[in-house]
């Protein structure tokens, strides 16, 4: 009797291991889905007094915010350059074989690299704003001095991404998500602050008011890099203190760091401006298909690409970010997987990955799509074209939430080559079916086009991660189904809502469209969690305290 518990041991420490896993994650992916949810939330409540200050220019207004913003976003993610989600898997390996000092000087390293890189990609902006406003600004000149309102953002925020890849390398996601909702509340003071000064203290020119909403960008960063250059310092002794005990058995040169930092950021340069890339190719060819095919006129073309490009963008990027903050949870786990080769945990991740991605994004589109026509009446005001493509906007954002989360599990398993022959495929499907979208569909067109593209490069991610790691998308047909079932009670009970608070209320008032949208998502918010707990699907995201909310809202 004395030999079975030693017998055990192995099998305990195995299940253990996975349990802590999957907890690392829960938690990890409770603190990124937090802060990018209060973040992107923050980020389009300000749309409100942001609309109303503009006046009659704001949808030119939010064409223009666009149009810079999606050069911006190219030029950040290439700035970036992947490094944060590389450190942040290269710090995770070393980690996980006990290299701490190799890791930190990894950090110090990547520092200098990314600083050069912001100043360089700045710099290139701002010198070359005239030229790039032209090929991708429809040659508006107004996007001149947007452009270089956003350079200097760009000087900062690599540095600043990259230290927080440095804490999601030791799966500390509080930095990240704490530092992603500060600089989201800065930016919005000052793009608040700023527009309301130029347009009602000054009856100055909306340009200038999008230039320094613009500028914004930079303000939220520098308050955020302060924030994480606080929790730094404060973690420093027991930074310190992981070094001095690290197995010190690597010598790695500092030219081999640099490489090292580069290889592997690579490919998350490729995979990290891929919805960039999508939403620059809609906004390079979307003005001459329009104008070829149907003569219309820029300023209509504007307000059209308005519609989806910012104000269906704003609202369904609250949604997608929550699968990127499950993507950038569990690639530091599965690179410790991987280290340790053991297939097991690594199946058990990527399985666990994936229902949590859909155990959010599913019900969080079709509760958007159903509150579609108050919430575009709320930000934007009343437009049953701007509800149809944001119910359109809503669906596809499940695509693209499909293909971040399967792009990240991919480089998290180093499979870069691969995600990044699939993405190229989805684009050149892009690229085929976008005349024909537009032809067909207009506006909507380019959503439709893009995830088309974004389907087809994910459904070839998720087949060979079945082949090479074993994952059984079959054995998650139960959970899959419920969740779909759920989500469609959740679309049902919430259209019901707002069909019926719309024959008692004025449908084209704000203030009514609040009321409706409120009580839609309370509904259609009580039927889902109701079903998650009885199901026991809701353990998946809250782990043991759905126990304590079962109990408490007497759900057996």
């Amino acid at each position: 009797m004395s030999e079975e518990p030693k017998a055990n041991q192995p099998r305990q420490a195995h299940v253990n291991s996975e349990a802590d896993a999957h907890q690392k994650m829960v938690r990890g992916s409770a603190w990124m889905t937090a802060g990018s949810l209060f973040s992107r939330i923050l980020g389009v409540i300000y749309i409100i007094p942001w609309m109303i200050w503009l006046g009659n220019n704001a949808q030119q207004g939010n064409a223009l915010y666009a149009k810079g913003y999606n050069i911006y976003s190219f030029f950040l993610l290439v700035a970036i350059g992947g490094i944060p989600s590389a450190i942040s898997k290269q710090i995770s390996e070393y980690n996980a074989i006990n290299e701490y000092g190799v890791g930190q000087r990894l950090f110090k390293r990547g520092l200098l690299l990314t600083t050069a890189l912001g100043i360089l990609s700045g710099s290139i902006l701002w010198f070359a704003a005239k030229p790039i406003g032209f090929v991708f600004g429809g040659g508006d000149p107004n996007v001149i001095p947007v452009l270089r309102a956003l350079a200097i953002a760009l000087v900062i925020i690599p540095s600043m991404s990259l230290t927080r890849g440095f804490f999601q390398g030791y799966q500390q996601m509080a930095p990240s998500a704490i530092s992603q909702f500060v600089e989201q509340v800065f930016r919005v003071i000052y793009l608040l602050g700023a527009t309301y000064f130029i347009m009602r203290v000054q009856n100055g020119d909306w340009v200038n008011a999008i230039t320094q909403s613009t500028f914004a960008a930079f303000v939220g960063a520098a308050a955020s890099f302060l924030l994480l250059g606080v929790y730094y310092y404060r973690q420093r002794p027991e930074l310190n203190r992981l070094a001095a005990q690290s197995d010190a058995k690597l010598a790695i040169p500092v030219w081999q760091l640099f490489r090292d930092i580069i290889i592997q950021a690579i490919p998350f340069i490729v995979i990290d401006t891929a919805i960039t890339v999508f939403n620059l190719l809609d906004q390079a060819t979307f003005q001459p298909i329009m104008q070829v095919t149907f003569h219309t006129k820029v300023a209509v073309i504007n307000d059209l690409y308005a519609l989806f490009a910012f104000n269906a963008n704003k609202l369904v990027m609250i949604i997608v970010s929550l699968a990127s903050a499950i993507a950038v949870t569990v690639v530091p786990l599965l690179s410790e997987s991987l280290a340790a080769h053991n297939m097991r945990n690594i199946r058990k991740q990527l399985e666990d990955a994936f229902t949590l991605f859909l155990f959010i994004m599913i019900p969080g589109a079709l509760g958007m799509a159903a509150v579609a026509q108050p919430l575009n009446t709320l930000f934007y005001g009343y437009s049953q074209s701007g509800t149809m493509i944001l119910e359109v906007s809503a669906f596809t954002a499940i695509v693209l939430g499909l293909f971040t989360v399967a792009s990240a599990l991919m480089q998290g398993l180093s499979r870069n080559r691969d995600i990044i022959r699939f993405y190229l495929i989805g684009l050149g499907v892009k690229l085929l079916v976008q005349w024909p979208c537009i032809y067909f569909l207009t506006a909507a067109g380019p959503l439709v086009a893009t995830a088309i593209g974004m389907l087809v490069a994910s459904l070839m991610a998720l087949y060979d991660l079945e082949v090479n790691f074993g994952v059984r998308y079959v054995k998650l047909l139960p959970k899959v189904n419920r969740i779909l079932i759920f989500s469609i009670l959740t679309y049902i009970a919430a259209v019901l809502v707002v069909h019926g608070l719309n024959l008692v209320m004025n449908e084209q008032s704000k203030t009514q469209a609040f009321v409706i949208v409120m009580l839609a998502v309370a509904v259609g918010g009580a039927v889902y969690v109701y079903f998650a707990l009885r199901s026991r699907l809701a353990d998946l995201m809250i782990g043991e305290r759905a126990n304590g909310l079962r109990r408490k809202l007497r759900i057996k």
